[in-house]
Order: C-alpha cells, then sequence, then structure tokens
C-alpha cells in the first residue's frame, strides 16, 4: 500500500549550513593546536553561560550551563570549538556517548521562533537554546534532536546584530 501525504512528515529545510562546530577537552590546547598546526585563526573566546547568556533553556525547562566557546573560520565557514564547563548538557551528553569530536552543523536562521515551530510541525524537538547573548539582548541559538536522523545535530543561529567583544583573542598579536 502506497504511503498517503498524510503519512509524510513535513520537510524541515537545512539552507544556509555556516558552522561546523567540535567538542574539545581544553579550549587552550585546541586553539594553539588549530592556529600552530593549521593555521586557523584568530580564535575570538568567550565564556557562554550567565551574565553572557541571559536566557537557557534544557528539555524546554529554565536550565543554567557554561561553556567555553572559540570562534574562528576555514575559508567562509564558521567553525567553533566549546569546551563544556557546566551543568547536565547536549554537549556533556555527547561526550558520554560518543567521546570529543564534531558535535553539531549550524544553520543560520532569520527568525528562530518560526524555525521552531517549523522543527516541531516536522517532529523534531529542541533539546537545548540560548538567547540574549548580544550587546542588545538579542542573539539565539537551539538545539535541535536530529543525531538519530541525520547522524549529528543540528543547531539553528539567529545571530545578534552586533557581538560583544570576546573575553579574548588567540593568538594575541591578532587583536
Amino acid at each position: 500500500m502506497a504511503k498517503s501525504e498524510k503519512d509524510t512528515p513535513p520537510v524541515f529545510p537545512l539552507n544556509d549550513v555556516a558552522q561546523i562546530a567540535l567538542l574539545v577537552p581544553d579550549i587552550d590546547k585546541a586553539v594553539e593546536t588549530y592556529w600552530k598546526r593549521f593555521g586557523i585563526g584568530p580564535w575570538h573566546i568567550y565564556t557562554y553561560g550567565k551574565p553572557l547568556v541571559k536566557r537557557m533553556t534544557r528539555n524546554g525547562k529554565p536550565y543554567d550551563y557554561k561553556m567555553k566557546v572559540a570562534l574562528s573560520y576555514i575559508g567562509k565557514m564558521r567553525i567553533e570549538l566549546i569546551q563544556p564547563l557546566e551543568g547536565d548538557t547536549v554537549y556533556s551528553e555527547f561526550i558520554k556517548e560518543h567521546g570529543y569530536g564534531m558535535h553539531h552543523i549550524g544553520v543560520l536562521t532569520d527568525n528562530m521562533q518560526e524555525s521552531l515551530e517549523q522543527a516541531e510541525e516536522c517532529g523534531i524537538a529542541m533539546t537545548q537554546d540560548g538567547a540574549g547573548f548580544g550587546p542588545d539582548d538579542d542573539g539565539h541559538y537551539a538545539y535541535l534532536d536530529t543525531e538519530n536522523l541525520l547522524g549529528t545535530t543540528v543547531e539553528l543561529i539567529e545571530r545578534p546584530k552586533r557581538r560583544n567583544p570576546p573575553e579574548r583573542i588567540y593568538p594575541e598579536e591578532s587583536k
């Protein structure tokens, strides 16, 4: 018996893949290796958590967590290194199951709420998010439960219009 239109879930488009992200045990060692061995950098380093990220959830409930993040580019593709610091997160869960390595691809959106509603309509749940990390209380990221579907997690990213200055830049002479 052929499937009807009702049996086929709606499509969730993966447009504008703009980032790859890896989990690392030590952000300082990682950025040094990426810079010295592969010429990738400079790295802008932040601590994501309160007070920088104003609103955070895990599995739909308010939840505080913290991680170090280093951002750079490989060509036009943003690369993000993440060192989990505090909390039961999508990162700690991934490390327990798989170890360190590639965690997610980042997909840009201009309207996070609309994208999250569309994901929900497609049966894809949000597992963790954070919002308000831009200086104008904008910026929002949200992880979708796609590992079983795609072999990796998808992060929706609504970039802030402006960024807070990084805590530091590696290498220092890149400032």
